[in-house]
């Protein structure tokens, strides 16, 4: 059943409690001018060099923000669960510029959209609401840097051992995914998953990852 605006605003006053304390006036502005969307999996809610018109409070589903290459590759900067809001969503908004990466709804995705002069008007009137976005600037930054580093410093075969550690015991997903996953290609990732099933630290199937020996994986992603 496609919610209905008052159980949306509701949903996102009781996961994101800075709304439930905003002034009258903008409490007010945000019954009026809030929009829900509910979007189906797999469609895309931004695309990079296009226009940020909102700020979206995601209640139910995931969207995963990923910069995606000319060559189809992808790599995945961070996931906006029930609760989250997107950091490039708000950088845009606040320095007029358009997306820099894409937003894919990987579940169908229920938000609530704040428009653009409602968030403008926010940032000005509370001052929780603007720490709030600051911490997520503080909470995403964070996230990023690990991110960098894994890539920077880590070999695939490390990276994908602690992503299938973290995603275990039976990872449902193709290689397709976890290549996007780690930013690589799916040949690659497939020949270390073959490589990982010879020495008997996971065993394969149709979509299908189990581990068999998480200690030895959990000393691969270790470097040890």
């Amino acid at each position: 059943m496609p919610l209905t605006a008052a159980e949306a605003l509701a949903s996102a006053r009781t996961r994101f409690p800075v709304l439930a304390g905003l002034p009258p006036d903008l409490a007010a502005r945000l019954e009026r001018d809030a929009r829900v969307m509910e979007v189906p999996a797999g469609a895309r809610l931004f695309d990079e060099r296009t226009p940020c018109g909102a700020f979206p409070f995601v209640i139910r589903g995931r969207v995963k923000v990923a910069k995606l290459a000319p060559s189809g590759r992808e790599i995945v900067l961070y996931r906006v669960e029930p609760g989250q809001s997107c950091l490039i969503t708000s950088s845009c908004l606040l320095a007029r510029r358009d997306y820099s990466a894409t937003g894919i709804a990987e579940t169908d995705v229920a938000l609530v959209a704040m428009p653009r002069e409602l968030f403008d008007a926010l940032m000005a009137g509370s001052p929780a609401f603007r720490d709030y976005v600051h911490s997520l600037f503080a909470d995403r930054i964070g996230e990023l840097m690990a991110l960098v580093e894994e890539v920077a410093f880590r070999r695939l075969d490390q990276r994908l051992a602690a992503l299938l550690l973290a995603r275990g015991p039976v990872i449902a997903a193709r290689h397709q995914d976890l290549a996007e996953e780690l930013g690589s290609v799916r040949e690659i990732v497939s020949r270390l998953l073959g490589d990982f099933e010879d020495r008997g630290l996971v065993t394969l199937g149709r979509g299908r990852v189990e581990l068999k020996d998480r200690a030895a994986l959990e000393a691969l992603a270790a470097g040890r």
